[in-house]
């Protein structure tokens, strides 16, 4: 089955053989997942190679609002971003689907597109559904060392690889501000958000006001789910959507671990987080994806069902923190 709604199959076709060779010949293409911020295909040849062909086409993320208001430190989109990111990662010796070519001529398609290397393997949220508890516990094991090798990597500055100066001093300053703007968009929706919203904004800088100053950032995925750790053959562990990659506090990604991991984040926690930060993100956490909830729901993401349930969730979930 051929389904592409970016390039033209005589065009990537020719991408094909300009990037691989004339014997490599396009034989189906199907999108993959549908991503909020990029659109994924899977490409197969007749020779029996295939790959993955990323595209940044911004007009049809369910974020492309929020996009074009966000400061550079928050920005987690762009083939830049993934280029220098990718870069970074394999230098490091953090295993990521290798870059084959990067189109950013935009000569022919008003987008930046991609020929990726294609992880045969399945995401480590389906292979922990299926596996067996031995298997079960070899993968999360892998990740464990990944996750220990990344957030080794450390430097005295937060944000991205070649970030101008920054706005705010230290970097959980901006989640401050996202989450004030996150709680006003839900606020406009849904009426107990409305009601506490004062109780909630004063729940949110107690949290901050018992943060203590900090100058030491570890290099984090910012949004890492199983759905984001693709396994290959050899059980190895890659991983994928790392636009978002940067130098932050590490208990802003651990609390989301945390979160999308349950009772498995045992084999991903570490003992020298800061307790106090933790419960700062995973806070600014629930607000964020409250309000990601409410916009795929608004903006027409196709799984309604689950956005719903996204926004339900962490409106339960941030509405706790002030009757604890």
């Amino acid at each position: 089955m051929v389904i592409n709604d970016h390039l033209k199959l005589s065009d990537l076709e020719e991408y094909l053989r300009r990037v691989f060779g004339s014997d490599y010949k396009l034989s189906t293409v199907s999108n993959m997942h549908g991503g909020a911020q990029k659109v994924v295909y899977k490409v197969k040849c007749t020779n029996g190679f295939s790959c993955v062909l990323y595209v940044w086409d911004a007009s049809r993320s369910y974020f492309q609002e929020d996009m074009a208001n966000q400061l550079n430190e928050e920005r987690s989109y762009g083939s830049d971003l993934f280029q220098a990111n990718n870069t970074y990662l394999t230098q490091q010796g953090i295993q990521t689907p290798a870059i084959y070519d990067l189109n950013t001529d935009r000569d022919q398609y008003p987008f930046d597109y991609a020929l990726v290397e294609y992880v045969s393997g399945p995401n480590l949220e389906v292979l922990l559904r299926e596996s067996d508890p031995k298997m079960h516990n070899l993968l999360l094991e892998r990740v464990g060392e990944l996750l220990a090798n990344m957030h080794g990597i450390r430097r005295e500055v937060y944000g991205k690889l070649n970030a101008p100066l920054f706005r705010f001093p230290e970097c959980h300053l901006l989640q401050v501000k996202n989450a004030e703007i996150q709680l006003a968009y839900a606020a406009q929706f849904i009426e107990e958000i409305r009601n506490y919203k004062s109780m909630l904004l004063d729940t949110l800088y107690r949290l901050e006001a018992n943060l203590r100053p900090r100058t030491d950032y570890g290099w984090i995925h910012g949004e890492l789910g199983p759905d984001h750790i693709l396994i290959n053959e050899k059980l190895e562990p890659y991983l994928i959507d790392i636009e978002g990659a940067m130098f932050f506090d590490l208990e802003h990604e651990h609390s989301f671990l945390e979160m999308r991991f349950g009772e498995d984040y045992r084999y991903l926690k570490r003992e020298d987080l800061d307790a106090a930060r933790m419960h700062f993100y995973r806070f600014h956490h629930h607000i964020s994806l409250l309000s990601g909830g409410l916009k795929l729901l608004h903006r027409g993401f196709p799984d309604q069902q689950f956005a719903k349930g996204l926004a339900d969730y962490h409106c339960d979930c941030v509405l706790r923190y002030i009757v604890q």
